[in-house]
């Protein structure tokens, strides 16, 4: 399994289409076997859905998320785990594999119609 997580100054980013970098963790069993940092390509409609899933991951967990991005990641095969504050990616992704993270599996951002992300507003 591989992870994405949106980060910003080393925290995750409190919202998903704004992150200037993504930590990228791969999980076998319970354990990390490896992680990078990478940088996404420029944030248009539908473009990190299609880099995540050529990265091969298959969980994004993130702060704020709207809900056509959510369904872009579904449809490429990547589950979201959303809602999650800001925090040390490594506690988060260590959070998920031992099944204590609690958050949301939908968005948790309105106002992203056409994918713009200008005057949102953001459960987060």
């Amino acid at each position: 399994m591989k992870i994405a997580v949106p980060i910003e100054n080393g925290l995750l980013c409190s919202h998903f289409g704004h992150a200037p970098q993504f930590a990228i963790v791969e999980i076998e069993g319970s354990a990390i076997k490896g992680s990078s940092i990478e940088t996404p390509p420029p944030h248009e409609p539908g473009v990190l859905p299609r880099w995540l899933k050529e990265l091969g991951v298959t969980q994004v967990i993130c702060g704020g998320i709207g809900a056509r991005a959510v369904e872009l990641l579904n449809q490429a095969g990547i589950q979201v785990t959303a809602g999650i504050e800001p925090e040390d990616p490594a506690k988060i992704v260590e959070a998920f594999v031992t099944g204590s993270l609690q958050g949301a599996t939908g968005p948790t951002c309105s106002g992203h119609e056409e994918g713009h992300g200008h005057g949102h507003s953001c459960a987060h």
